[in-house]
């Protein structure tokens, strides 16, 4: 009897969840009941993130004491930052960022604990690390001093502050909270999957978060947005836009980057949310190239997925590349920064996983040859 085959686990449910909740159909990506568009540009990163390991949002009183709970935790071990330092500078950010917070494992006397008061006194720490691992490495690299963190900045604009030694603006700060709202959860994409299959061993924290940071250097998942940057560059005006995405869409297998979605099969709600922010972030730079090639880019697409009966959307990768370059970032740190944003869901997931742990072990049907003898080495 033949069996089904889901290949890449497509429409396999493994578990139930609270977090997150995507229908592809409607274009909608529900956080613990409220609606992404409920919560970008009204709610902080870090009550999005008190949202996520929690039932709801947080009061005035359980917020500031989430904060105070996360403040100890910015600064990294000098053990890090020495392994950091000794990082050739062509290293990709992503390999740093996954180094790290192997490295914090091993600097962590009560790393092996699962018990839910530890995973959630590792998951503050690694909450309020990420930004610091991120931005401390970006400098060293460049060939200048690590910055301290201010504790007295939020997530958002402490990172804004270690990358560039300077208080950001409210509105620069503003933006990179919006960013990292959107980018917090997203069910069981690749990365949270890895993370819940690591934990599901009874293995620590930081080994399940260093597997889920290699899942998302990927290209296919977190890397794409630095991907979609380097189309940009490519292309480098909006008169070349449509030669570009007309060669890759007459080519055998091309994929214009940052399109489509293995779960959404209409607009991403977060890329209409990114839209909206890079178009002001046009418009208060002055530098609207990005944002205008974006445009065409997302216009030709339409236009030729409609010829073909298709709706292939732009993904929230697509319009965080541009958001991304006019805050000055350069791109092979897009993807860390998503890291510093999705460290809150894979952790939410990690307190689901390991309160109620089932260890994952899907089946392979296997298709190759049967009924071999053996033969000793001198005969074959």
């Amino acid at each position: 009897m033949s069996e089904t085959i889901y290949q890449g686990l497509a429409g396999v449910n493994v578990d139930t969840t609270q977090i997150s909740h995507i229908d592809g159909l409607k274009g909608e990506l529900i956080y613990r009941g409220y609606d992404i568009r409920e919560l970008a540009n009204k709610a902080s990163f870090e009550e999005v993130t008190y949202l996520l390991w929690n039932d709801d949002l947080p009061t005035q009183d359980q917020l500031a004491e989430f904060k105070n709970g996360l403040k100890p935790h910015y600064i990294l071990p000098q053990e890090v930052i020495e392994v950091l330092k000794l990082m050739p500078k062509d290293t990709h950010p992503m390999h740093a960022v996954r180094t790290a917070v192997s490295m914090l494992g091993a600097t962590d006397s009560a790393a092996e604990g699962v018990d839910l008061d530890n995973v959630h006194r590792i998951g503050l720490s690694l909450t309020a690390k990420f930004p610091s691992i991120v931005a401390t490495f970006e400098r060293l690299r460049n060939g200048q001093e690590a910055i301290s963190p201010d504790p007295d900045l939020s997530i958002a604009g402490n990172f804004l502050y270690m990358l560039t030694g300077e208080k950001p603006t409210e509105a620069a700060t503003n933006v990179m909270d919006v960013a990292l709202v959107l980018h917090a959860e997203h069910g069981s994409n690749a990365s949270t999957f890895v993370a819940r299959a690591v934990a599901s061993t009874l293995t620590d924290v930081y080994s399940s978060i260093t597997a889920a940071c290699g899942s998302l250097k990927g290209p296919l998942h977190g890397g794409a947005n630095a991907a979609v940057m380097q189309a940009l560059e490519k292309i480098g005006s909006v008169s070349k836009v449509e030669d570009y995405v007309m060669n890759i869409l007459g080519t055998p297998g091309g994929r214009v980057m940052g399109f489509g979605h293995r779960v959404y099969r209409v607009l991403d709600p977060r890329a209409i949310i990114l839209k909206e922010v890079s178009h002001h972030l046009a418009e208060e730079s002055g530098d609207s190239k990005w944002f205008e090639m974006s445009l065409e880019m997302e216009r030709v697409m339409d236009r030729e997925m409609t010829k073909k009966g298709k709706e292939i959307k732009p993904n929230v990768d697509f319009f965080s590349a541009s958001v991304y370059r006019m805050l000055g970032f350069p791109t092979d740190m897009y993807t860390p920064i998503f890291a510093v944003a999705r460290i809150s869901g894979w952790m939410a997931h990690l307190y689901e996983q390991y309160a109620d742990n089932k260890l994952m072990r899907p089946r392979m049907v296997y298709e190759g040859p049967l009924g071999k003898s053996f033969k000793a080495i001198n005969n074959r």
